[in-house]
């Protein structure tokens, strides 16, 4: 994997005076097998049913950002039809590596859509992807390139904002069973974020629930998976009721950020809590 990835920018910019609206999709666990169950869901079937939620409200988004474990079992077949669902977006769709995920199946044939870690400008943005993903592992951890990819991408933004995107949750969520899986280095993350004035917002997936705060006057948000919720503030693994869904953000010139999540209804299914080791 390239240590020094090129900006990617849209081939059609928005107007500088444009509210950009960017949709955020993560944990969506497919299998191989169409029919895969992820603790007793079937995974296809409810990112099918996000999918359709999106399109009944979601018009013409600018980006689409799916920020890692697209995959459970990281299977070719399993890619290759997220990016058939992914055909559905006029936009730009981008995504991330999480711990279930694997770049080398992830980049095969057609499923090879464009991969951070890089950098996205449009008009007066910019989107930093980062891989905070170890190969075969759980937990989070940005590697020494992975800093300096973000270091320079910050440096080089110049005068735009900046929102950043990685799989693992950068600070505690107040799961303890999940906290335990964060950056492992989010201190040297933390680092090069204070030393930008422009950050607005960091954004990630993996915790599969909402987790909302503020930290220096930067937004940070997580977002439903598109399969199981996982409960919040639970001391241990537990599976929560809410139903899948995605987040929405809109981009405002002048570096505000609103942003909210919609999830679909009437997922049901009984868990399978025989699956250990999530």
């Amino acid at each position: 994997m390239p240590q020094q990835p090129p900006t990617a920018q849209r081939p059609s910019q928005p107007r500088a005076t444009a509210v950009l609206r960017i949709l955020q999709l993560s944990d969506s666990h497919l299998f191989a097998s169409e029919q895969g169950k992820l603790l007793g869901l079937n995974t296809e079937y409810s990112l099918c049913k996000v999918l359709d939620l999106v399109d009944q409200e979601q018009s013409a988004p600018d980006l689409v950002l799916a920020t890692g474990d697209l995959s459970q079992d990281h299977s070719v077949a399993s890619y290759l039809r997220f990016h058939d669902h992914m055909q559905r977006f006029k936009a730009p769709v981008y995504w991330l590596q999480g711990n279930h995920d694997l770049y080398d199946a992830m980049k095969k044939g057609e499923a090879a859509e464009r991969i951070g870690p890089c950098v996205i400008d449009l008009a007066s943005w910019r989107i930093v992807l980062l891989d905070s993903s170890i190969p075969r592992k759980v937990p989070g951890r940005f590697s020494p390139s992975a800093l300096e990819f973000l270091r320079t991408a910050l440096a080089e933004a110049q005068d735009r904002h900046l929102l950043v995107a990685l799989h693992h949750q950068p600070v505690k969520v107040g799961s303890p069973w999940l906290d335990v899986q964060m950056v492992g280095n989010a201190d040297e993350f933390w680092a090069e974020i204070d030393r930008s004035k422009q950050v607005r917002a960091v954004i990630w997936g993996h915790v599969h629930q909402v987790f909302e705060t503020m930290r220096n006057q930067v937004k940070l948000m997580s977002v439903p998976s598109t399969c199981v919720q996982f409960k919040p503030n639970s001391v241990d693994f537990a599976v929560d009721t809410e139903n899948p869904g995605y987040r929405w953000l809109d981009l405002y010139p002048d570096g505000r950020v609103e942003s909210g999540v919609s999830r679909v209804s009437g997922v049901t299914f009984e868990v399978d809590y025989s699956v250990k080791g999530y």
